[in-house]
């Protein structure tokens, strides 16, 4: 309380002429059509400044929840593609049915399931992610897994309840089957283990008609990842020693450094495939 009437002992003057100035204004915007626009007009300019500045800092904390729902739209989007669904070949039967069928469901083969990553490296030799949420439970061990951009990120390895572990591209143990977009040639993707962003694709004929900056995608040889996944660009292009083949360095898509969210592409002819293969084996 001393402290109070101390400090209005010292700026009295200070403070009388605040008082006096504020009625002044008070006063002349009152019973002055003009100044009291003017003012009516400051007052509306730093309210909205702050109300702008406010709503800045609110949309940040938002970023959340909207980077949750546009991944959500996606995925529904995605999951309507046409490239997705298999049609019955009715070339040699043709039938009459009165039901109608609105739905191409059962026909569906392949479904992307979002996922938050919670964790991952790029440093270890052997990186993984681990990624959640409720759609964990419809994923299953070997899924292809992808970023928003549909570059080819890794496979899943590992399950456990609401969490799921996926082998990195950027793992030594890592192999995908790849090609050259332009002319298709097919070949296995591999990492060294030094840059994060550098990964090698092996068993490219030498005579294969390739450049810098050309693309690389999924094979689409396996059920794992669909035809056409990006996977990255050349970045250089060496020819390998006492073999005909290529060592192609290919600079990835997918940022490792930054990777939010994934998709994990459930390819339904995953299983039959294997049971066919599988199968063919044991006649060997």
């Amino acid at each position: 309380m001393r402290n109070i009437f101390l400090f209005i002992r010292r700026y009295i003057h200070l403070l009388t002429f605040l008082l006096l100035q504020g009625i002044c204004i008070y006063l002349i915007s009152r019973y002055s059509k003009f100044h009291n626009a003017a003012i009516l007009t400051a007052a509306n300019r730093v309210t909205g400044s702050v109300f702008k500045e406010f709503d800045r800092v609110e949309y940040y904390f938002r970023l959340k929840k909207t980077n949750d729902s546009l991944v959500k739209a996606n995925e529904d989007l995605l999951n309507r593609l046409k490239q997705n669904f298999i049609l019955p070949d009715t070339s040699e039967v043709t039938r009459i049915d009165s039901i109608k069928v609105d739905s191409l469901q059962k026909f569906r083969s392949i479904t992307y399931l979002s996922a938050k990553v919670v964790s991952s490296s790029i440093a270890a030799q052997n990186n993984f992610l681990v990624i959640n949420g409720p759609n964990v439970k419809k994923m299953s061990i070997g899924m292809g897994v992808a970023d928003i951009n549909f570059a080819v990120t890794g496979i899943i390895t590992d399950i456990s309840g609401d969490y799921a572990v996926v082998m990195s591209l950027l793992h030594k143990d890592s192999r995908i089957s790849a090609s050259l977009k332009k002319s298709g040639e097919a070949g296995t993707l591999l990492w060294d283990g030094k840059q994060p962003n550098i990964i090698t694709l092996k068993n490219i004929p030498k005579g294969t008609p390739v450049s810098k900056g050309d693309t690389v995608i999924s094979s689409g040889l396996s059920t794992t990842f669909p035809r056409g996944l990006l996977v990255g660009r050349i970045n250089e292009i060496f020819e390998e020693t006492g073999t005909s083949n290529l060592n192609i360095k290919v600079k990835t898509a997918a940022n490792f450094y930054n990777l939010e969210y994934v998709y994990v592409i459930d390819n339904i002819q995953t299983t039959p495939v294997n049971q066919l293969l599988e199968k063919a084996k044991k006649h060997l």
